[in-house]
């Protein structure tokens, strides 16, 4: 069972709680006592996928599927009790499972994963449907409890990571799995709401520097802000940027004088911001930047060229280059998918805490 959930954290997605050992009598066939416990997940794979791995775990454990019919006595069975709030039937996978209300120990850990959850379909809450349930079976907890493979990545010393990389390197994406896993506050970068980044990117000279300054005010008062309301020595922040990215930007897109006023103004403002405990660069080769950035679609940059992309990339190398802390980590994800592939994304969390 323990290799069961470290396998589900390694493929699957983050362990978000797992509930106490049960032991209960075989059901529905004569044979020795099981042992149950329910795991609550979050991952970014469908239901159908989810399912691949499942059987793939199962079968890695030892499992071996019978054609006959009916219940047995197997090494391990992994079964998708829900996903999300929806209500799947197909052939090979029925979400909720069908039995859910009749199962007592399927009930019991996972009223002690949430009691108020509903369950789609039933429209019943867990505590109801165990209150309820015709199954009288003696469900015996257990005095030994499986273990979060999360503990085995050690983030006590680090309470604030800035993670910066290109256009398209994937800063958000891996803020948002790095904050599920490690029960961290997140500080995404509100572009977006930024009206001058369309029309810097059709005409450049003319925008550049009101780009540069409503983004260097945004940022700085959203890292003040956002940072110094959290005590960094009990709660853990990790943010898509870093504050000295503006620096960086202002120098490739400002004329000469106009970086020179810019400039000024920064290392009056920087001086205030904290710093990182751990600074990360993801690297991307520019072949990746590109496809990335016409995946997402975002029709103001469509027009963004593979030389904009060196250059955004040597001013960062620049300023790593200049830093004298060990706290910069470049990390190489040209031939990595962390978000689809959860391998690539624990090498790369491991990587970190190197």
């Amino acid at each position: 069972m323990q290799s069961a959930v470290q396998m589900l954290f390694e493929r699957v997605g983050s362990v978000i709680k797992i509930s106490a050992v049960y032991e209960t009598p075989a059901l529905g066939f004569e044979g020795g006592d099981f042992l149950n416990c329910v795991v609550q997940l979050q991952t970014n794979l469908s239901s159908s996928k989810l399912l691949t791995e499942i059987l793939n775990i199962e079968k890695k454990l030892g499992r071996e599927r019978s054609e006959i019919e009916g219940y047995s006595s197997r090494v391990i069975d992994i079964d998708i009790l829900l996903f999300n709030n929806e209500v799947i039937d197909k052939p090979k996978l029925q979400v909720p499972h069908p039995q859910i209300a009749n199962r007592k120990f399927v009930l019991q850990p996972l009223a002690e994963i949430n009691n108020a959850l509903i369950i789609p379909g039933l429209e019943k809450n867990v505590v109801k449907l165990l209150a309820a349930t015709k199954d009288e079976s003696v469900v015996t907890k257990q005095s030994k409890w499986l273990r979060n493979p999360i503990k085995d990545f050690d983030f006590k010393a680090i309470n604030y990571i800035a993670i910066e990389g290109n256009i398209g390197a994937g800063k958000t994406s891996l803020a948002h799995l790095l904050s599920a896993d490690f029960n961290a506050k997140l500080i995404l970068e509100r572009f977006k709401d930024n009206p001058f980044l369309p029309k810097f990117y059709e005409d450049q000279s003319r925008y550049a520097f009101p780009l540069e300054m409503s983004f260097l005010a945004d940022r700085y008062q959203q890292l003040l802000e956002d940072i110094k309301q959290f005590d960094l020595f009990k709660e853990r922040v990790i943010a898509d940027y870093d504050g000295y990215k503006s620096l960086i930007f202002a120098n490739i897109t400002l004329q000469e004088e106009e970086f020179s006023l810019y400039k000024k103004l920064f290392s009056l403002m920087h001086k205030e911001l904290p710093k990182p405990d751990v600074y990360i660069y993801l690297y991307q080769n520019t072949e990746r930047l590109l496809e990335n950035i016409k995946k997402r679609g975002r029709t103001y940059e469509k027009s963004i060229k593979a030389e904009y992309l060196a250059k955004i990339n040597d001013g960062y190398l620049e300023f790593i280059k200049n830093q004298h802390t060990d706290n910069v980590k470049i990390i190489d994800i040209s031939e990595m998918d962390f978000v689809k592939n959860r391998a690539d994304y624990l090498a790369i969390v491991k990587q970190i805490l190197a």
